[in-house]
């Protein structure tokens, strides 16, 4: 998917769109996806001004939004909006700067109905950057 098959599913927008592209997807089951990070990211002029990093709880958003594509790449979700309800075993790695490719990883662990968990990492030059259990709801 190239970003403007990504802007037909998802419901975020600039600036808080935080995937770039995806790469390989089997609905209902994994995702590969990429977030490109750059200097320009408004984020940065405050986290921090003289070394730049990204924040924790915006990579954890991007796998998020992964996961939330993930759910959404097949029809039977059309036209709802998957809300973030749940995290746990979270674990900061490395940091992400300007630069860096971020590519996320999701896996479905349990999907029931509307609501799933998954196991989401997020690896910076093939190395483990950041990984959690997220869990959601496909909501109205």
């Amino acid at each position: 998917m190239d970003i403007n098959q990504i802007k037909k599913l998802l419901p975020h927008r600039y600036p808080f769109l935080l995937v770039d592209r995806v790469l390989e997807c089997e609905p209902k089951k994994r995702i590969v996806a990429i977030k490109n990070v750059t200097v320009n990211e408004e984020f940065f002029n405050g986290h921090f001004p003289a070394k730049p990093v990204m924040p924790g709880v915006l990579i954890i958003e991007s796998m998020a939004q992964a996961a939330g594509l993930l759910m959404l790449s097949e029809g039977e979700f059309e036209g709802k909006i998957p809300y973030f309800t749940g995290i746990d075993n979270a674990r900061f790695r490395r940091t992400i700067v300007p630069g860096d490719q971020i590519v996320m990883e999701i896996e479905v662990m349990r999907l029931r109905g509307n609501v799933g968990r998954v196991k989401a990492v997020a690896k910076v030059d093939n190395q483990v950057a950041t990984e959690a259990e997220l869990m959601f709801l496909m909501g109205e």
